[in-house]
């Protein structure tokens, strides 16, 4: 027999690789989640609070900003009485976004992504744990590692998505009745829309990346579990 008859006979007693598509991905993530409703939920609340405190400290600089820019007489003295810099104040004032937040604030936020990333890299763990039986079936089935990575990261980008969704939600109703309290209407006079919408932008951005980081050890966790060993777990 040549060789490259025998390589002809090897793939037909070897047959096709079935790969199974993206859908078929996306629909075991959604319906894995939805089984573990409160394991979700408590991953998408850790994303909703971090979100909603970055989406409430930029959207009231903002606000804050513009109403710099006002120039208004009786607003200034407002401005200046909340803690607002007087060189900001004024005709010369730039009424930059990043001029209203603070060091401290800033630290905050770092602080607060950072617990947010632990918090959804546990959860994800936690999850693993959960799962080493479905895990080791799927890699008895014939599941790729990549396969396996696949689906970990994809429930962690719906978790993301949806919490950072509704951190931003809050987050802007926040800042809102914030400024609506401290200055009163004149916040929706000069409310910066386009500034804020672009703050949504960014914040969806981050909260889906950090999803997708935070999920990274536990997928490649799982994926790189034998599946003797993980049939071998009890449930």
């Amino acid at each position: 027999m040549s060789e490259s008859e025998f390589v002809a006979y090897r793939a037909a007693k070897i047959g096709k690789q079935i790969v199974l598509p993206l859908s078929k991905a996306v629909e075991i993530s959604l319906k894995g989640m939805s089984i573990r409703f409160w394991r979700s939920l408590l991953t998408v609340s850790l994303i909703v609070l971090a979100i909603a405190f970055l989406v409430y400290i930029l959207a009231t600089a903002a606000i804050v900003a513009s109403l710099v820019r006002l120039d208004d007489p009786q607003i200034n003295i407002i401005l200046q009485r909340s803690g607002v810099e007087a060189q900001e104040i004024g005709a010369g004032g730039q009424g930059s976004l990043f001029a209203q937040i603070s060091h401290k604030q800033y630290w905050l936020i770092v602080l607060s992504l950072m617990v947010c990333v632990v918090g959804i890299t546990n959860a994800m763990l936690m999850s693993v744990t959960e799962r080493f039986r479905e895990i080791g079936t799927m890699k008895c089935l014939g599941a790729l590692d990549s396969f396996i990575v696949k689906l970990f990261l994809l429930e962690s980008s719906f978790q993301g998505i949806m919490g950072t969704a509704a951190g931003i939600v809050l987050g802007v109703i926040l800042a809102i009745l914030h400024t609506l309290v401290v200055y009163g209407s004149s916040s929706f006079r000069v409310f910066p829309g386009l500034t804020v919408l672009s703050i949504a932008g960014i914040s969806l951005f981050i909260g889906t990346c950090l999803s997708v980081v935070g999920a990274i050890l536990p997928a490649v966790r799982a994926a790189r579990m034998e599946p003797v060993v993980a049939m071998r777990v009890e449930e």
